[in-house]
C-alpha cells in the first residue's frame, strides 16, 4: 500500500524557503567561524545517516565530493569511531553533532559537549550546532516528503 505523500516543501513554500534562507545564514555562520566545507558536509552527511535520509545523504554525498572529500572516508563516516580516517576536530565536531540530533541522552550531550569545546572554538561550536539542526530540519521535510533518490550521474 504505497500512498502518495505531500512534498511540503511544494504544498508551504514560503515556510520551505525560511528554511532555506536559514541553511545559507548557518553556511555563511560556518565559513565565518573557519568551517571549512568538507567538515560541515561530514556533519550533514552524518546526521542524515542517523535520522536514515536517502535524499539528504544523496545530496549530500555528492557535495562532500565536490568540496574534496574521499569516497573512503563517506564510506566509512557511520563508524568514524573505529577509524583512525579523522582529525580530533572532526571527532568533535561529528560527536556534537550526533548528540544534536539525539537531544535526550544527556550524558553523551554532556561528553561531545566537552569535547566539542576542547576541539573547537565557541564560534565553531556554534556553527557546528547549527549545522546539525538544519540539516536534521531538512531531514524531516525529505523524510515525511519521501523525496526520491533518483538514479542521475554524480557531478564532480
Amino acid at each position: 500500500m504505497s500512498e502518495q505523500r505531500v512534498y511540503v516543501d511544494k504544498q508551504s513554500p514560503a515556510a520551505y524557503q525560511a528554511l532555506v534562507k536559514t541553511a545559507e545564514a548557518v553556511r555563511t555562520t560556518a565559513a565565518e567561524a573557519g568551517l571549512d566545507r568538507v567538515l560541515v558536509e561530514l556533519v550533514n552527511l552524518r546526521v542524515s545517516q542517523l535520522n536514515g535520509c536517502a535524499y539528504c545523504l544523496d545530496v549530500h554525498t555528492r557535495a562532500a565530493l565536490r568540496a574534496g572529500e574521499t569516497t573512503r572516508r563517506i564510506g566509512v563516516l557511520a563508524a568514524w569511531r573505529d577509524t583512525e580516517l579523522f582529525t580530533p576536530r572532526e571527532r568533535a565536531a561529528l560527536a556534537l553533532a550526533e548528540a544534536t540530533t539525539h537531544p535526550a541522552d544527556a550524558l553523551a550531550q554532556e561528553h561531545a559537549y566537552a569535547e566539542a569545546r576542547e576541539a573547537l572554538t565557541e564560534n565553531e561550536l556554534s556553527a557546528v550546532i547549527w549545522v546539525a539542526i538544519t540539516i536534521n530540519a531538512f531531514n524531516r521535510v525529505s523524510i515525511l516528503s519521501k523525496h526520491p533518490v533518483r538514479d542521475t550521474p554524480v557531478r564532480r
